[in-house]
């Protein structure tokens, strides 16, 4: 998460994405039925191009945070199943409750297709955006009881949101599948969101595509092992709780979310990708 005083206040903090990659020691290192799907090129960072220049599913997570603080996250609108509410985000884990400061935020909204809206202007995001109604980590993620490297392999969660002139989420946005590792097809991911240290601004969506091999023990800190790797990708702090998607369909704006942003530093993002136990987690999120 990057958080950012008010226009106010000129203090900036970068917070928990550096933090954790410095503590943890993250190393440089179709059948003919089915909907056309739209390649997206190998980046290492650029502004997204397609379309109008945002997706519906993805969006941007705006917090209020202790000390007038604002937090800046992403996130992707995700299946709620059926029967399900039709008002779920998902998004990482530190994004929700920071190990620094281990508290839900005052007030967060999500934006969908978020572009150029002023991120710390709270009249527009409450406008434009979906109340945050509940917050949903994974169960491993206990800030303030555990070391970082013990809760960093949970860094995954999802937000539920308020209806919005009498429609859910998903109704108004379309929604993406989520994916629960071992997922054998993460070979080609994009992975999106809106970072917001330079050289971003958090003012627009930016992307990462590319191969994403999972993070082997030889290579990565134990925290890190099993996490997804994208080399060469520049994204910066709010880019965090991002979708990693895979089989992006043009039409809909959506894939599959194979993974969330979790830590990256030295030209290489880490995406956590979901265990099979956040299936519950996912259900009392849709409730």
């Amino acid at each position: 998460m990057t958080s950012i005083r008010r226009p106010s206040r000129t203090r900036t903090r970068i917070r928990i994405a550096a933090l954790l990659a410095v503590a943890l020691g993250l190393l440089a290192a179709a059948t003919p039925s089915a909907p056309a799907r739209t390649y997206v090129p190998d980046s290492e960072g650029r502004l997204w191009s397609q379309g109008d220049g945002s997706v519906r599913t993805v969006g941007k997570i705006v917090s209020v945070l202790p000390g007038d603080e604002i937090g800046l996250c992403s996130g992707a609108v995700v299946d709620s199943g059926e029967g399900g509410n039709g008002s779920v985000v998902a998004t990482a884990a530190h994004c929700i409750s920071d190990p620094h400061s281990p508290r839900h935020p005052r007030e967060a909204y999500f934006v969908p297709e978020y572009d150029r809206l002023g991120q710390t202007d709270l009249a527009r995001i409450r406008d434009a955006g979906w109340r945050v109604t509940g917050f949903h980590e994974a169960p491993g993620w206990n800030p303030g009881k555990q070391r970082l490297e013990e809760i960093l392999p949970h860094d995954w969660g999802f937000l539920t949101v308020e209806r919005k002139d009498g429609r859910t989420l998903q109704q108004s946005q379309g929604a993406n599948t989520l994916a629960y590792a071992p997922d054998p097809t993460h070979e080609h991911v994009a992975a999106l969101g809106y970072p917001a240290q330079s050289p971003y601004d958090g003012e627009a969506l930016a992307y990462c595509a590319g191969p994403a091999p999972v993070a082997r023990p030889d290579e990565y800190a134990a925290a890190n092992v099993g996490s997804y790797v994208m080399d060469g990708c520049d994204l910066t702090q709010g880019a965090s709780g991002g979708p990693w998607m895979r089989g992006f369909d043009q039409g809909s704006e959506s894939g599959t979310v194979v993974a969330v942003s979790t830590v990256g530093e030295w030209g290489t993002l880490l995406g956590r990708p979901f265990p099979r136990e956040a299936r519950g987690v996912l259900a009392d999120a849709g409730r």
